[in-house]
């Protein structure tokens, strides 16, 4: 019997996830099953349950891509040189939101990975992971940008990194329930602020 190819393993493996992905953008993660997946896919069970033996495993799978797909956007930034200005490197980011923002790309699967992190422990700490890391990519940025002069140099980037990372899902979260603001918009808005004097009434 002939040996089967890694690249053929790899092609049927994204087939199913694919299917996956379908059903999920289709019916939600809860009304999916497992049937439905294999329908999806027009595979035999034994053929979907070689590579995930449970919807819960193909959910991971897709969280993984769906979040995943963002940190090539951080290693592109966080080489480049000269530093990327603050807005410059938010720009690059929502550059990638838009992107993946129609009704067949990974954000409205990136919604539905928020809402079962809370009811799933291992997808919990693996969203938790990975935010965690854009959050230190964003953190690093600000530290940068504190020693080149454009923040003040009793910036504290940690806070800097938190609030940067913040304002990306509340773009992406704008736009698939409202269909607005379009990034120039967004952006124009950030530089806005970016650019006042605010006086924290906390301090």
């Amino acid at each position: 019997m002939p040996r089967v190819s890694e690249q053929h393993l790899a092609a049927r493996r994204q087939q199913i996830l694919d299917a996956a992905r379908t059903c999920f953008l289709r019916d939600g993660f809860h009304n999916t099953s497992m049937q439905d997946v294999i329908a999806e896919a027009g595979l035999s069970m034994g053929a979907v349950y070689r590579y995930f033996r449970s919807k819960n495993e193909l959910i991971a799978s897709i969280a993984e891509a769906t979040i995943g797909g963002a940190q090539v956007i951080f290693d592109e930034l966080a080489a480049q040189r000269p530093t990327p200005t603050l807005i410059e490197a938010l720009g690059r980011t929502l550059e990638y939101v838009d992107r993946e923002a129609s009704d067949d790309g990974v954000l409205r699967i990136a919604i539905q990975v928020w809402a079962e992190a809370q009811r799933d422990p291992a997808l919990a700490e693996f969203v938790a992971d990975k935010y965690a890391t854009f959050r230190r990519r964003y953190a690093e940025l600000a530290r940068r940008a504190r020693d080149s002069g454009e923040l003040p140099p009793d910036t504290d980037p940690e806070q800097v990194g938190a609030a940067l990372f913040g304002l990306v899902p509340g773009y992406f979260t704008q736009r698939l329930l409202t269909g607005e603001p379009d990034r120039h918009t967004y952006l124009a808005g950030v530089r806005s602020l970016l650019g006042a004097r605010l006086q924290d009434p906390g301090r």
